[in-house]
Protein backbone atom coordinates (compact mmCIF):
# COMPACT_ATOMS: atom_id res chain seq x y z
CA UNK A 1 0.00 0.00 0.00
CA UNK A 2 1.42 3.36 -1.06
CA UNK A 3 1.58 5.70 1.95
CA UNK A 4 4.15 8.23 0.73
CA UNK A 5 4.68 9.75 -2.71
CA UNK A 6 7.96 11.41 -3.71
CA UNK A 7 7.69 13.96 -6.55
CA UNK A 8 10.64 14.98 -8.70
CA UNK A 9 11.08 18.58 -7.55
CA UNK A 10 12.30 20.19 -10.82
CA UNK A 11 9.40 18.66 -12.75
CA UNK A 12 6.87 19.79 -10.14
CA UNK A 13 8.14 23.37 -10.32
CA UNK A 14 8.12 23.23 -14.13
CA UNK A 15 4.52 21.97 -14.15
CA UNK A 16 3.50 24.68 -11.68
CA UNK A 17 4.99 27.43 -13.86
CA UNK A 18 3.38 26.02 -16.99
CA UNK A 19 -0.06 25.78 -15.37
CA UNK A 20 0.05 29.20 -13.72
CA UNK A 21 1.00 30.86 -17.02
CA UNK A 22 -1.53 28.95 -19.11
CA UNK A 23 -4.55 30.95 -17.91
CA UNK A 24 -6.62 27.75 -17.81
CA UNK A 25 -9.29 27.27 -15.18
CA UNK A 26 -8.87 23.48 -15.28
CA UNK A 27 -6.57 20.86 -16.75
CA UNK A 28 -6.13 17.10 -16.44
CA UNK A 29 -3.02 15.14 -17.35
CA UNK A 30 -1.07 11.96 -16.66
CA UNK A 31 1.32 11.18 -13.84
CA UNK A 32 4.45 9.35 -15.01
CA UNK A 33 6.44 7.48 -12.38
CA UNK A 34 6.39 4.17 -10.58
CA UNK A 35 4.67 2.42 -7.69
CA UNK A 36 6.95 0.31 -5.52
CA UNK A 37 5.02 -2.33 -3.55
CA UNK A 38 8.19 -3.43 -1.75
CA UNK A 39 8.84 0.08 -0.39
CA UNK A 40 5.19 1.14 0.08
CA UNK A 41 6.10 4.26 -1.85
CA UNK A 42 5.13 5.94 -5.06
CA UNK A 43 7.32 8.12 -7.26
CA UNK A 44 6.20 10.83 -9.69
CA UNK A 45 8.74 11.78 -12.35
CA UNK A 46 6.70 14.06 -14.60
CA UNK A 47 3.31 15.69 -15.26
CA UNK A 48 2.13 15.19 -18.86
CA UNK A 49 -0.88 17.31 -19.96
CA UNK A 50 -3.48 15.52 -22.07
CA UNK A 51 -3.65 17.21 -25.50
CA UNK A 52 -6.85 18.40 -27.15
CA UNK A 53 -8.98 15.76 -28.83
CA UNK A 54 -9.55 15.43 -32.57
CA UNK A 55 -12.28 18.07 -32.40
CA UNK A 56 -9.93 20.59 -30.80
CA UNK A 57 -11.62 20.40 -27.39
CA UNK A 58 -9.81 20.24 -24.05
CA UNK A 59 -9.97 17.01 -22.06
CA UNK A 60 -11.16 18.90 -18.97
CA UNK A 61 -13.22 22.04 -18.48
CA UNK A 62 -15.22 23.78 -15.77
CA UNK A 63 -19.00 23.57 -15.78
CA UNK A 64 -20.97 26.31 -17.53
CA UNK A 65 -21.59 28.18 -14.29
CA UNK A 66 -17.85 28.77 -13.86
CA UNK A 67 -16.34 29.54 -17.25
CA UNK A 68 -13.95 32.20 -16.08
CA UNK A 69 -10.95 31.64 -13.89
CA UNK A 70 -11.68 33.06 -10.41
CA UNK A 71 -9.24 35.72 -9.27
CA UNK A 72 -6.86 34.66 -6.53
CA UNK A 73 -7.91 37.46 -4.15
CA UNK A 74 -11.67 37.47 -4.33
CA UNK A 75 -14.54 36.01 -2.44
CA UNK A 76 -15.15 32.40 -3.27
CA UNK A 77 -18.11 31.58 -5.47
CA UNK A 78 -20.88 29.20 -4.32
CA UNK A 79 -19.27 25.77 -4.29
CA UNK A 80 -22.45 23.98 -5.37
CA UNK A 81 -22.27 25.53 -8.86
CA UNK A 82 -18.66 24.54 -9.63
CA UNK A 83 -17.66 21.15 -11.07
CA UNK A 84 -15.44 19.62 -13.72
CA UNK A 85 -16.42 18.12 -17.07
CA UNK A 86 -13.88 15.44 -18.05
CA UNK A 87 -13.49 13.46 -21.27
CA UNK A 88 -12.60 10.13 -19.64
CA UNK A 89 -12.31 8.16 -22.89
CA UNK A 90 -9.86 10.62 -24.39
CA UNK A 91 -7.67 10.62 -21.27
CA UNK A 92 -7.70 6.80 -21.28
CA UNK A 93 -6.61 6.82 -24.94
CA UNK A 94 -3.82 9.26 -24.11
CA UNK A 95 -2.70 6.98 -21.29
CA UNK A 96 -2.70 3.97 -23.63
CA UNK A 97 -0.52 5.69 -26.21
CA UNK A 98 1.88 7.16 -23.65
CA UNK A 99 2.32 3.76 -21.98
CA UNK A 100 3.75 2.41 -25.27
CA UNK A 101 6.54 4.97 -25.04
CA UNK A 102 7.57 4.12 -21.47
CA UNK A 103 10.20 1.54 -20.51
CA UNK A 104 10.49 -0.93 -17.68
CA UNK A 105 10.02 0.57 -14.23
CA UNK A 106 8.35 3.75 -15.51
CA UNK A 107 4.58 3.71 -15.91
CA UNK A 108 1.44 5.81 -16.01
CA UNK A 109 0.60 5.77 -12.31
CA UNK A 110 -2.40 8.11 -12.20
CA UNK A 111 -3.65 11.56 -13.15
CA UNK A 112 -3.30 15.11 -11.91
CA UNK A 113 -5.91 17.87 -11.97
CA UNK A 114 -5.43 21.65 -11.94
CA UNK A 115 -8.58 23.19 -10.44
CA UNK A 116 -9.99 25.09 -7.49
CA UNK A 117 -10.73 23.29 -4.23
CA UNK A 118 -14.48 23.60 -4.73
CA UNK A 119 -14.35 22.19 -8.28
CA UNK A 120 -12.19 19.31 -7.08
CA UNK A 121 -14.47 18.43 -4.17
CA UNK A 122 -17.60 18.50 -6.33
CA UNK A 123 -15.98 16.25 -8.95
CA UNK A 124 -14.60 13.48 -6.75
CA UNK A 125 -16.60 10.67 -8.35
CA UNK A 126 -15.85 11.96 -11.85
CA UNK A 127 -12.13 12.02 -11.08
CA UNK A 128 -12.21 8.51 -9.59
CA UNK A 129 -13.89 7.27 -12.76
CA UNK A 130 -11.18 8.97 -14.83
CA UNK A 131 -8.42 7.32 -12.79
CA UNK A 132 -10.20 4.00 -13.20
CA UNK A 133 -10.49 4.44 -16.99
CA UNK A 134 -6.80 5.30 -17.33
CA UNK A 135 -5.83 2.31 -15.16
CA UNK A 136 -7.83 -0.11 -17.29
CA UNK A 137 -6.23 1.29 -20.44
CA UNK A 138 -2.73 0.87 -18.95
CA UNK A 139 -2.38 -2.23 -16.75
CA UNK A 140 0.85 -2.24 -14.74
CA UNK A 141 2.56 -5.56 -15.42
CA UNK A 142 4.23 -7.61 -12.69
CA UNK A 143 2.69 -5.45 -9.97
CA UNK A 144 -0.36 -6.93 -8.31
CA UNK A 145 -1.72 -3.57 -7.24
CA UNK A 146 -5.11 -1.93 -7.40
CA UNK A 147 -3.74 1.50 -6.50
CA UNK A 148 -3.27 4.62 -8.60
CA UNK A 149 -2.49 8.22 -7.68
CA UNK A 150 -4.59 11.38 -7.94
CA UNK A 151 -2.75 14.69 -7.43
CA UNK A 152 -4.70 17.92 -7.04
CA UNK A 153 -2.84 21.13 -7.82
CA UNK A 154 -4.99 23.92 -6.45
CA UNK A 155 -4.52 27.54 -7.47
CA UNK A 156 -7.04 29.21 -5.21
CA UNK A 157 -5.37 28.83 -2.77
CA UNK A 158 -2.11 27.34 -4.18
CA UNK A 159 -1.44 23.95 -2.64
CA UNK A 160 -0.80 20.29 -3.51
CA UNK A 161 -2.61 17.24 -2.24
CA UNK A 162 -2.12 13.60 -3.17
CA UNK A 163 -4.59 10.77 -2.79
CA UNK A 164 -4.31 7.05 -3.27
CA UNK A 165 -7.19 5.85 -5.44
CA UNK A 166 -8.30 2.22 -5.19
CA UNK A 167 -9.32 0.75 -8.52
CA UNK A 168 -12.68 -0.99 -8.16
CA UNK A 169 -15.87 -1.51 -10.11
CA UNK A 170 -17.92 0.14 -7.35
CA UNK A 171 -16.57 3.69 -7.31
CA UNK A 172 -17.39 5.83 -4.28
CA UNK A 173 -15.75 8.71 -2.46
CA UNK A 174 -14.26 6.19 -0.01
CA UNK A 175 -11.97 4.96 -2.81
CA UNK A 176 -9.75 7.98 -2.18
CA UNK A 177 -7.28 7.87 0.70
CA UNK A 178 -4.87 10.71 1.52
CA UNK A 179 -1.13 10.04 1.43
CA UNK A 180 1.95 12.11 2.18
CA UNK A 181 3.47 14.14 -0.65
CA UNK A 182 7.18 14.95 -0.58
CA UNK A 183 9.65 16.41 -3.05
CA UNK A 184 13.06 15.02 -3.90
CA UNK A 185 15.59 14.18 -6.61
CA UNK A 186 14.99 10.57 -7.60
CA UNK A 187 15.73 10.43 -11.33
CA UNK A 188 19.48 10.95 -10.94
CA UNK A 189 19.70 8.02 -8.51
CA UNK A 190 17.93 5.45 -10.70
CA UNK A 191 19.79 2.26 -11.56
CA UNK A 192 19.72 1.34 -15.28
CA UNK A 193 19.42 -2.23 -16.57
CA UNK A 194 19.62 -3.27 -20.22
CA UNK A 195 18.78 -6.58 -21.87
CA UNK A 196 18.91 -7.75 -25.49
CA UNK A 197 16.49 -10.64 -25.79
CA UNK A 198 16.58 -12.94 -28.80
CA UNK A 199 13.56 -15.14 -29.37
CA UNK A 200 12.00 -17.55 -31.83
CA UNK A 201 8.41 -18.59 -31.26
CA UNK A 202 6.54 -21.26 -33.22
CA UNK A 203 2.81 -20.83 -32.91
CA UNK A 204 0.44 -23.52 -34.23
CA UNK A 205 -2.31 -22.58 -36.67
CA UNK A 206 -5.33 -24.66 -35.77
CA UNK A 207 -8.30 -25.55 -37.92
CA UNK A 208 -11.41 -24.08 -36.30
CA UNK A 209 -15.04 -23.83 -37.23
CA UNK A 210 -16.46 -21.17 -39.50
CA UNK A 211 -17.98 -19.38 -36.51
CA UNK A 212 -14.66 -19.25 -34.62
CA UNK A 213 -12.06 -17.90 -37.02
CA UNK A 214 -8.55 -16.88 -35.93
CA UNK A 215 -6.82 -14.03 -37.70
CA UNK A 216 -3.11 -13.38 -38.02
CA UNK A 217 -3.18 -10.91 -35.12
CA UNK A 218 -5.33 -13.21 -32.93
CA UNK A 219 -2.77 -16.02 -33.09
CA UNK A 220 0.09 -13.60 -32.46
CA UNK A 221 -1.60 -12.01 -29.45
CA UNK A 222 -2.35 -15.41 -27.95
CA UNK A 223 1.20 -16.61 -28.59
CA UNK A 224 2.72 -13.51 -26.96
CA UNK A 225 0.50 -14.07 -23.92
CA UNK A 226 1.66 -17.70 -23.64
CA UNK A 227 5.30 -16.66 -23.99
CA UNK A 228 4.82 -14.10 -21.21
CA UNK A 229 4.02 -16.94 -18.80
CA UNK A 230 7.12 -18.84 -19.94
CA UNK A 231 9.29 -15.73 -19.57
CA UNK A 232 8.28 -15.30 -15.92
CA UNK A 233 10.23 -18.46 -15.07
CA UNK A 234 13.46 -17.22 -16.67
CA UNK A 235 16.56 -16.77 -14.51
CA UNK A 236 18.78 -13.71 -14.87
CA UNK A 237 22.50 -13.06 -15.11
CA UNK A 238 23.64 -9.48 -14.34
CA UNK A 239 27.01 -8.27 -15.59
CA UNK A 240 28.05 -11.89 -16.12
CA UNK A 241 27.17 -12.99 -12.57
CA UNK A 242 24.27 -15.22 -11.59
CA UNK A 243 22.15 -13.42 -9.00
CA UNK A 244 21.62 -15.43 -5.80
CA UNK A 245 20.79 -12.87 -3.11
CA UNK A 246 17.85 -10.58 -3.73
CA UNK A 247 19.44 -7.34 -2.56
CA UNK A 248 19.32 -3.75 -3.84
CA UNK A 249 21.81 -2.84 -6.56
CA UNK A 250 24.55 -0.74 -4.95
CA UNK A 251 26.54 0.25 -8.04
CA UNK A 252 25.85 2.97 -10.60
CA UNK A 253 26.24 2.75 -14.36
CA UNK A 254 24.62 0.50 -16.95
CA UNK A 255 24.02 -3.12 -15.93
CA UNK A 256 23.76 -5.79 -18.63
CA UNK A 257 21.10 -8.46 -18.04
CA UNK A 258 20.86 -11.84 -19.75
CA UNK A 259 17.74 -13.99 -19.38
CA UNK A 260 18.03 -17.77 -19.23
CA UNK A 261 14.83 -19.58 -20.13
CA UNK A 262 14.10 -22.99 -18.60
CA UNK A 263 14.17 -26.02 -20.89
CA UNK A 264 10.74 -26.33 -22.45
CA UNK A 265 9.13 -28.64 -24.94
CA UNK A 266 9.32 -27.26 -28.47
CA UNK A 267 6.03 -25.66 -29.43
CA UNK A 268 6.09 -27.25 -32.87
CA UNK A 269 6.78 -30.69 -31.41
CA UNK A 270 3.92 -30.25 -28.97
CA UNK A 271 1.68 -29.20 -31.84
CA UNK A 272 2.42 -32.41 -33.76
CA UNK A 273 -0.05 -34.32 -31.61
CA UNK A 274 -2.86 -31.91 -32.43
CA UNK A 275 -5.04 -33.22 -35.23
CA UNK A 276 -6.49 -29.79 -35.89
CA UNK A 277 -3.10 -28.13 -36.55
CA UNK A 278 -2.72 -27.14 -40.20
CA UNK A 279 0.32 -24.84 -40.13
CA UNK A 280 2.84 -22.87 -38.12
CA UNK A 281 3.37 -19.16 -37.56
CA UNK A 282 7.00 -18.33 -36.77
CA UNK A 283 7.80 -15.15 -34.85
CA UNK A 284 11.48 -14.39 -34.34
CA UNK A 285 13.68 -11.41 -33.72
CA UNK A 286 15.43 -9.39 -31.03
CA UNK A 287 14.09 -6.94 -28.43
CA UNK A 288 16.27 -4.35 -26.69
CA UNK A 289 14.84 -3.60 -23.26
CA UNK A 290 15.62 -1.10 -20.49
CA UNK A 291 14.48 -0.99 -16.88
CA UNK A 292 14.99 1.63 -14.17
CA UNK A 293 15.09 0.97 -10.41
CA UNK A 294 15.37 3.15 -7.32
CA UNK A 295 18.43 2.42 -5.13
CA UNK A 296 16.41 0.67 -2.38
CA UNK A 297 14.42 -1.68 -4.61
CA UNK A 298 15.59 -5.33 -4.76
CA UNK A 299 17.33 -6.43 -7.92
CA UNK A 300 14.61 -9.01 -8.59
CA UNK A 301 12.32 -6.09 -9.35
CA UNK A 302 14.61 -5.16 -12.24
CA UNK A 303 14.18 -8.64 -13.71
CA UNK A 304 10.40 -8.39 -13.44
CA UNK A 305 10.47 -4.98 -15.12
CA UNK A 306 12.72 -6.26 -17.93
CA UNK A 307 10.42 -9.21 -18.60
CA UNK A 308 7.35 -6.98 -18.53
CA UNK A 309 8.98 -4.50 -20.89
CA UNK A 310 9.82 -7.24 -23.41
CA UNK A 311 6.23 -8.48 -23.51
CA UNK A 312 4.82 -4.94 -23.59
CA UNK A 313 7.13 -4.15 -26.50
CA UNK A 314 5.85 -7.09 -28.55
CA UNK A 315 2.24 -6.26 -27.72
CA UNK A 316 2.75 -2.57 -28.51
CA UNK A 317 4.24 -3.35 -31.92
CA UNK A 318 1.27 -5.55 -32.74
CA UNK A 319 -1.10 -2.81 -31.52
CA UNK A 320 0.62 -0.26 -33.76
CA UNK A 321 0.06 -2.51 -36.78
CA UNK A 322 -3.57 -3.19 -35.88
CA UNK A 323 -4.30 0.49 -35.19
CA UNK A 324 -2.86 1.47 -38.55
CA UNK A 325 -4.93 -1.20 -40.31
CA UNK A 326 -8.10 -0.04 -38.56
CA UNK A 327 -7.43 3.52 -39.71
CA UNK A 328 -6.85 2.36 -43.29
CA UNK A 329 -10.07 0.32 -43.28
CA UNK A 330 -12.15 3.18 -41.89
CA UNK A 331 -14.70 4.45 -44.45
CA UNK A 332 -13.71 7.65 -46.21
CA UNK A 333 -15.63 10.09 -48.32
CA UNK A 334 -13.49 9.44 -51.39
CA UNK A 335 -13.88 5.68 -51.10
CA UNK A 336 -11.12 3.13 -51.24
CA UNK A 337 -12.06 0.31 -53.52
CA UNK A 338 -8.46 -0.51 -54.41
CA UNK A 339 -7.43 -0.74 -50.78
CA UNK A 340 -10.40 -2.92 -49.85
CA UNK A 341 -9.74 -5.51 -52.55
CA UNK A 342 -6.76 -6.98 -50.69
CA UNK A 343 -7.12 -7.80 -47.01
CA UNK A 344 -4.23 -6.68 -44.72
CA UNK A 345 -1.96 -9.42 -43.42
CA UNK A 346 -3.01 -8.88 -39.80
CA UNK A 347 -6.65 -9.53 -40.78
CA UNK A 348 -6.00 -12.74 -42.74
CA UNK A 349 -7.70 -15.96 -41.67
CA UNK A 350 -4.66 -18.22 -41.61
CA UNK A 351 -6.27 -21.66 -41.55
CA UNK A 352 -7.92 -20.92 -44.92
CA UNK A 353 -4.74 -19.47 -46.45
CA UNK A 354 -2.94 -21.41 -49.18
CA UNK A 355 0.26 -19.37 -49.50
CA UNK A 356 3.20 -18.12 -47.49
CA UNK A 357 2.89 -14.60 -46.12
CA UNK A 358 5.07 -12.40 -43.94
CA UNK A 359 4.85 -9.33 -41.74
CA UNK A 360 7.55 -7.09 -40.25
CA UNK A 361 7.04 -5.52 -36.85
CA UNK A 362 7.85 -1.82 -36.32
CA UNK A 363 11.33 -1.13 -34.98
CA UNK A 364 11.87 0.29 -31.51
CA UNK A 365 13.71 3.61 -31.23
CA UNK A 366 14.90 5.16 -27.95
CA UNK A 367 14.85 8.88 -27.13
CA UNK A 368 16.59 10.61 -24.17
CA UNK A 369 14.03 11.78 -21.62
CA UNK A 370 14.66 13.11 -18.10
CA UNK A 371 18.10 12.83 -16.47
CA UNK A 372 19.68 9.60 -17.83
CA UNK A 373 16.41 7.84 -18.65
CA UNK A 374 14.87 7.03 -22.03
CA UNK A 375 11.49 6.68 -23.62
CA UNK A 376 10.77 4.84 -26.87
CA UNK A 377 8.56 4.83 -29.92
CA UNK A 378 7.79 2.39 -32.74
CA UNK A 379 8.37 3.25 -36.38
CA UNK A 380 7.05 1.42 -39.40
CA UNK A 381 9.56 0.72 -42.22
CA UNK A 382 8.12 3.61 -44.22
CA UNK A 383 8.28 6.12 -41.33
CA UNK A 384 11.14 8.49 -40.54
CA UNK A 385 12.44 10.07 -37.35
CA UNK A 386 10.18 13.06 -37.98
CA UNK A 387 7.22 10.92 -36.92
CA UNK A 388 9.05 10.10 -33.70
CA UNK A 389 9.68 13.79 -33.00
CA UNK A 390 6.01 14.61 -33.55
CA UNK A 391 4.92 11.90 -31.12
CA UNK A 392 7.30 13.18 -28.44
CA UNK A 393 5.92 16.72 -28.72
CA UNK A 394 2.25 15.74 -28.95
CA UNK A 395 2.04 12.84 -26.48
CA UNK A 396 4.87 13.54 -24.01
CA UNK A 397 4.76 17.35 -24.11
CA UNK A 398 8.50 17.48 -24.88
CA UNK A 399 10.39 20.17 -26.69
CA UNK A 400 11.10 19.45 -30.33
CA UNK A 401 14.22 17.34 -30.76
CA UNK A 402 16.84 19.32 -32.66
CA UNK A 403 19.67 16.77 -32.46
CA UNK A 404 18.88 13.37 -33.97
CA UNK A 405 22.26 11.97 -32.97
CA UNK A 406 20.99 11.36 -29.41
CA UNK A 407 18.30 8.98 -30.69
CA UNK A 408 19.19 5.31 -30.23
CA UNK A 409 18.14 2.97 -33.03
CA UNK A 410 19.47 -0.29 -31.61
CA UNK A 411 17.13 -2.83 -33.17
CA UNK A 412 19.24 -5.33 -35.09
CA UNK A 413 18.17 -7.56 -37.93
CA UNK A 414 17.09 -11.03 -37.01
CA UNK A 415 18.77 -14.04 -38.67
CA UNK A 416 17.13 -15.49 -41.76
CA UNK A 417 14.26 -17.83 -41.04
CA UNK A 418 12.66 -20.55 -43.14
CA UNK A 419 8.93 -20.68 -43.35
CA UNK A 420 7.58 -24.18 -43.89
CA UNK A 421 4.25 -25.90 -43.78
CA UNK A 422 3.48 -27.77 -40.62
CA UNK A 423 4.27 -31.19 -42.09
CA UNK A 424 7.58 -29.94 -43.46
CA UNK A 425 8.56 -29.27 -39.85
CA UNK A 426 7.35 -32.64 -38.57
CA UNK A 427 8.83 -34.72 -41.43
CA UNK A 428 11.77 -32.97 -43.16
CA UNK A 429 12.04 -33.24 -46.94
CA UNK A 430 8.51 -34.60 -47.25
CA UNK A 431 7.57 -31.68 -49.47
CA UNK A 432 9.21 -28.61 -50.92
CA UNK A 433 9.35 -25.73 -48.44
CA UNK A 434 9.67 -22.09 -49.31
CA UNK A 435 12.29 -19.94 -47.66
CA UNK A 436 12.47 -16.25 -47.01
CA UNK A 437 14.35 -13.82 -44.83
CA UNK A 438 12.81 -11.32 -42.45
CA UNK A 439 13.89 -8.17 -40.70
CA UNK A 440 13.81 -7.57 -36.98
CA UNK A 441 10.71 -9.06 -35.42
CA UNK A 442 9.85 -10.71 -38.71
CA UNK A 443 6.88 -13.05 -38.82
CA UNK A 444 6.50 -15.85 -41.28
CA UNK A 445 3.58 -18.19 -41.79
CA UNK A 446 2.89 -21.03 -44.16
CA UNK A 447 0.33 -23.83 -44.41
CA UNK A 448 -0.67 -26.59 -46.73
CA UNK A 449 -3.62 -28.92 -47.08
CA UNK A 450 -3.19 -31.71 -44.57
CA UNK A 451 -4.48 -34.80 -46.36
CA UNK A 452 -1.58 -35.37 -48.81
CA UNK A 453 1.18 -34.56 -46.28
CA UNK A 454 -0.37 -37.03 -43.80
CA UNK A 455 -0.24 -39.83 -46.32
CA UNK A 456 3.31 -38.91 -47.36
CA UNK A 457 4.45 -38.75 -43.73
CA UNK A 458 3.03 -42.18 -42.90
CA UNK A 459 4.64 -43.68 -46.03
CA UNK A 460 8.05 -42.16 -45.19
CA UNK A 461 7.93 -43.46 -41.63
CA UNK A 462 6.97 -46.96 -42.73
CA UNK A 463 9.69 -46.93 -45.41
CA UNK A 464 12.31 -45.84 -42.87
CA UNK A 465 11.33 -48.61 -40.45
CA UNK A 466 11.37 -51.18 -43.25
CA UNK A 467 14.88 -50.23 -44.41
CA UNK A 468 16.12 -50.21 -40.83
CA UNK A 469 14.87 -53.75 -40.21
CA UNK A 470 16.23 -54.87 -43.58
CA UNK A 471 19.69 -53.48 -42.83
CA UNK A 472 19.74 -55.21 -39.44
CA UNK A 473 18.74 -58.52 -41.04
CA UNK A 474 21.40 -58.20 -43.75
CA UNK A 475 23.99 -57.42 -41.09
CA UNK A 476 23.15 -60.56 -39.13
CA UNK A 477 23.36 -62.65 -42.32
CA UNK A 478 26.80 -61.29 -43.21
CA UNK A 479 28.12 -61.85 -39.69
CA UNK A 480 26.73 -65.41 -39.70
CA UNK A 481 28.54 -66.21 -43.01
CA UNK A 482 31.87 -64.95 -41.65
CA UNK A 483 31.53 -67.15 -38.60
Amino acid sequence: MVNTVVVEKPQLLSAEDRLSQSGLSAQVGLLIGKLSPTLDRGFIFDFIPTPQNDAGEAACSVSKDDKKKPPSKSKSQPSDSISLVIDKDWIAEHARQVSRMLLGGIKVVGIYVWATDSAFKNSTIELCQTVNAAAKAVPILEIDSDERLLVHIGYSPRRYTCRNCTITSNITSSCLRPCDLKTGLVLKTLRTFKCTYNFSLRLPIRLVGASNTQTFSDILRQGISVHANELRGAKAVVDGNFVVNDEPCSTDGLHEVELLLPLLNDTSAEACSQKDVVGLLILSGSVCSFAFLTPKEPISQAFSEIKGDIIMSLQSRLDVICDEVDEDLAPTASGGEEASNEKPVSKLILHSLRKTCGLSFPRRVFVPWLADTYICDYLQPSETLEVLKEHCVELMSMEALSDSSSILDVDVEAPSVISKSFWDVVVPFSSGGSSSSSASKGIETSKEKTEDPVKTANFNIMAAVFFLLLSILVGFVLIAKKL
